[in-house]
Formats: C-alpha cells, sequence, structure tokens
C-alpha cells in the first residue's frame, strides 16, 4: 500500500508548497496572475559536434537523413563539403566546424578521397526562411542528441568571450538542469 501512496502523494498539496494563485481564482478571477502564468518552451533539435552539444530551432529542421554520398564542388569556400541529391532535389551540405572554429582544416567528405562517413553521422536538411541560403541546406553533424524543450527564461545571450569568427554564429546559450546547449543562427552559419 505504501507504493499507492507515494504515486497518490503528487497529486496533493504538501504545506511547503506555494499555493498564492490559488486565492485569485477563488476570489472570482479567471486567469492565474501574470507570475503563475507557466512560460511557452521552445523546442529545439540538439546535436553533437566535436563533442559540444548544439541546437537549433525545430521549426527550421525538415527532414534528418543518414549521410548520402556527396559530390565535391571545386573552389568552394571550406565549410560547403559538397552537395546532395535528395530525392531528386540537389542541395549544399555544409560542415559548421569548421565555421565554429572547432576544427583547423575541414576534413574531406567528398570525392574519391573522402573518408566513409561515421556509423552517428546525420544530415540535418533545414529550411530557408528569410533568403540566406537559396532552398533546403544540410548540416552535417556528428550524432543527433534529441529534441529538447527550452523555456525563455532558460536562455540566454552568447557569452562575450567568443572569437570573432563565432560571434554571430551563436545566438545564444541554453540550460535545462546541468545540460548546455548552443544555441545557433542558421543564416550566420550559412552566410
Amino acid at each position: 500500500m505504501a507504493r499507492l501512496s507515494e504515486l497518490l502523494d503528487e497529486f496533493f498539496y504538501r504545506p511547503d508548497e506555494d499555493v498564492s494563485a490559488l486565492g485569485a481564482l477563488l476570489a472570482g478571477g479567471d486567469e492565474l496572475p501574470a507570475e503563475a502564468a507557466e512560460e511557452r518552451a521552445e523546442e529545439f533539435l540538439a546535436f553533437v559536434l566535436e563533442g559540444e552539444c548544439y541546437a537549433v530551432p525545430i521549426a527550421r529542421v525538415r527532414e534528418i537523413v543518414k549521410v548520402p554520398p556527396l559530390t565535391e564542388l571545386p573552389r568552394a569556400s571550406p565549410q560547403l563539403l559538397g552537395v546532395m541529391n535528395l530525392r531528386g532535389e540537389v542541395m549544399p551540405v555544409y560542415d559548421l566546424k569548421h565555421r565554429l572554429q572547432l576544427v583547423d582544416a575541414p576534413v574531406v567528405r567528398a570525392g574519391p578521397e573522402a573518408l566513409p562517413p561515421p556509423r552517428s553521422a546525420r544530415i540535418v536538411v533545414v529550411r530557408d526562411e528569410h533568403g540566406g541560403v537559396e532552398g533546403s541546406a544540410g548540416l552535417w553533424v556528428d550524432a543527433i542528441r534529441d529534441v529538447v524543450r527550452l523555456r525563455p527564461s532558460t536562455l540566454e545571450p552568447p557569452p562575450p568571450g567568443l572569437t570573432p569568427g563565432e560571434r554571430p554564429v551563436v545566438a545564444g546559450l541554453g540550460r535545462r538542469g546541468a545540460e548546455l546547449f548552443i544555441l545557433l543562427d542558421l543564416e550566420q552559419a550559412l552566410a
């Protein structure tokens, strides 16, 4: 019977709980006070780059695919790994590690000298909303973590110590418990 009482414990008020919002409801108010209103959490797709956890707004993610063969583009910028064909749509694939200065030199991922992708690597296909990159683009990530819900009160501005190359790319930081997520600005990351 102790197990049932443990399960029901969360449904009953304890003397140490704050019940001040109930007073407004009992007084005839239809809405909770502003401080009691729950924040609407935003969803982000969390992924790993060089052991660090990054995230982008889930609304910008179109799909996640296994790494297909990439075709290299001569004289392309170092962060552009190549292009991929996704069900008849050709789109660029970018390496954010180089843009974020996480690696000194980009790894060859397209062409005859390309190394096979790690088993956990994925391409995150993101939508273009504001005209930065034409159509959709792919982001090479080391692994997908999960979808995280972060409240606006847990989001912080980017730290002041970022290098000039990283500063516009990092939109902020998100915290969930002890976990820290580096939030990316996709327009700047793909510029």
